[in-house]
Formats: structure tokens, sequence, C-alpha cells
């Protein structure tokens, strides 16, 4: 399973990519405002070069499906590692499927969004999309069962050689858990969720409790040690002994 960051934030970015667990980025219109990333080409080369072969995923800000055409393909030219993201369904309502299937012949990545239903997964993987982008915490909201849509959709791709499942609109740390156990192949989370992920605070207690109890145990060996070199005659003993006695036998 993979993870991406949902962000557009390149300090966050680093930390987790640093962190090992990163394997890719999606952003959004949304989400570069609130990172206050203004000028849209420059944030997207400058993440798309941090990330060297790993995708970053740049929405469409359209629902003129022609216009869909043409951002697409200036954005997938700002670099090889750029996948499009496409709505499945514009606003009117009108399938976006033509489009996705006119950028997979081309050979341009598409990021299909906004999925809500088993039918939409289908009809998306059949038209050509790389990632079917579940909108999990959105299709919870409306009553939907996310756990089984993930388990449905990710059992039909793995079946039939369609592209990944990829489960955004995370909520909470429990939605990538119910995510990963449903079979999704990628998760998005947001970087205040990935801190919640790693952390817990009786790990913190355990470890707190660990390195105590080392630094108690290393006094008392350095007392002990103390105690076994004063009970031999200092004649009797060359300082490397001395030494080793102090330090328990570490440096032999």
């Amino acid at each position: 399973m993979k993870i991406f960051i949902d962000s557009a934030n390149v300090n966050e970015i680093k930390r987790w990519q640093q962190q090992g667990v990163i394997d890719g980025v999606t952003t959004n219109p949304s989400i570069m405002l609130k990172d206050k990333v203004f000028n849209i080409s420059e944030g997207i080369k400058q993440i798309a070069q941090l990330l060297i072969d790993r995708p970053i995923s740049v929405e469409v800000t359209t629902n003129n499906l022609k216009e869909m055409l043409v951002q697409a393909r200036l954005y997938s030219s700002w670099a090889k590692n750029i996948v499009i993201k496409i709505p499945v369904i514009n606003q009117f309502g009108e399938p976006c499927l033509g489009v996705i299937k006119a950028l997979s012949k081309e050979g341009i990545k598409v990021n299909v969004t906004g999925i809500l239903s088993f039918n939409q997964v289908i009809l998306a993987a059949k038209a050509g999309g790389t990632y079917l982008s579940i909108f999990a915490g959105r299709a919870s909201d409306e009553g939907s069962d996310a756990f089984r849509l993930i388990q449905r959709s990710a059992r039909f791709v793995h079946d039939w050689g369609y592209g990944e499942i990829l489960v955004g609109s995370i909520r909470g740390a429990i939605d990538v858990q119910i995510a990963a156990e449903a079979g999704a192949d990628i998760i998005t989370v947001p970087p205040r969720f990935l801190s919640k992920m790693v952390d817990h605070q009786y790990t913190r207690e355990t470890v707190r409790q660990f390195v105590s109890d080392a630094q108690k145990a290393l006094m008392e060996i350095s007392s002990f040690n103390a105690q076994q070199v004063s009970s031999f005659p200092a004649d009797q003993l060359n300082f490397k002994e001395q030494k080793i006695l102090r330090d328990g036998g570490n440096n032999l």
C-alpha cells in the first residue's frame, strides 16, 4: 500500500519525505489556497522536482470539457511525474469520461476524482483512469458504507487489471485504518493526520520509562565498578585494568 500526502506545503512534504513514508502528493485548488501557493506553475514544479519520480496530482479548474483537455496538456508539460486530476462528472452532471479516455491515450496519467459510488469506479476504470479516487469521508456523509465501497472497488480493479484505488477525503486517523483494511492501493493523508498516526501518549510514556530505567542502571553499574576498583590495592592494578573495571568491561 502507498501513502500520498494531501498537501501543497513544501515544508510538510519534505518533512514526511525524510521520514520515508511518502510515495506521492495530491493537491487541489482548495489545498493550494490554504497552503498559500498562489503561483500554481511554480509551486507545482517545485513539488514535482522535490519528488523526483514520484507522482503529484494537479487538478483542472474548469467545468468545460474542452478546457479540461487544454489545462491537462499544459499542466502535464511542467514535469514528467505530474498526474492530472479530472472529476468523474462536472458540476452540471456531464460525464468527463471522454476527457479521461483522450488523456490516457496521449500517455497522460489521470487521477479520476470525486468518486462516491461503485458504478463511478467501474466507468472511470473503463475510461482509463490511472488512479480512481474514492472520497471516503464524503461517501460516509451521504450514508454510504465507505469500507464496503473501497473493498468492492479494490476487488474489482485487482480482478480485472484496471487502475489503482486511491482513497481521499480522510477525516481522521481512523479513516486511514479503515481504508487500509478495506484493501486500498493508496491513501492520501493530510499532514495533521500523519502526525496523529505516529503519535501515542503511552508510547511516549513507555520510552520515558525505558530511558529513566536505563539511566538508573548505568548509575548503579558505574557505582559498582567504582567500588570494585577501590577494593583492589592500587599497586596491583595498572591504568588499563582500572579503566576496564570502571567501564564495566564495555571497552573489551
